[in-house]
């Protein structure tokens, strides 16, 4: 059965109809063309499908895309400004080499921005409790933590939000 739903994505209001069944990450790179989230497990385990979602961080493959009717959705397409500067987050990945492969990596730098808008000077043990549901195959953990670290330190002096500016 289809319904039709209504929700902020990255800042422009989406109208459409979803399937009941669909999940948030087949709507979102399946029907919307937004590839940034990943596929990794289907299953929660690994945190590569990481969107935020009304400011909490969820694994888009377990959250039904009819869910998300009068919410507000963030993906890794919604964090750079429409002019492409990176956020800090993705500045501070990419000087901190913690890209590595990069599959991995949209779902680490959105659970990180879930993380520092909640909370903007949190220590390594908080960093590591709020990333402990997204996995690195290449095992370079330390760089990430270290990005999410340097980008703390700026999150007080961090610029409008890209999803502010495009719903202005």
């Amino acid at each position: 059965m289809a319904r039709r739903i209504s929700f902020l994505l990255n800042g422009e209001v989406q109208e459409l109809e979803v399937e009941d069944h669909w999940s948030l990450l087949h709507l979102l790179r399946e029907e919307l063309g937004l590839t940034g989230t990943k596929e990794g497990c289907g299953s929660g385990e690994c945190g590569a499908c990481t969107v935020i979602v009304n400011g909490k961080a969820v694994n888009s493959c377990l959250y039904f895309a009819v869910e998300v009717d009068g919410k507000e959705v963030l993906t890794i397409e919604g964090l750079a400004a429409p002019d492409g500067t990176l956020h800090p987050l993705q500045k501070a990945f990419v000087e901190h080499g913690a890209i590595q492969c990069g599959f991995c990596t949209p779902g680490m730098i959105m659970s990180a921005k879930a993380l520092l808008d909640e909370n903007p000077s949190p220590t390594q043990e908080e960093i590591r409790h709020a990333l402990a549901g997204n996995l690195c195959r290449c095992t370079g953990y330390i760089q990430i933590f270290r990005a999410i670290e340097a980008a703390a330190g700026q999150w007080s002096n961090r610029p409008v939000e890209a999803i502010a500016r495009r719903s202005e």
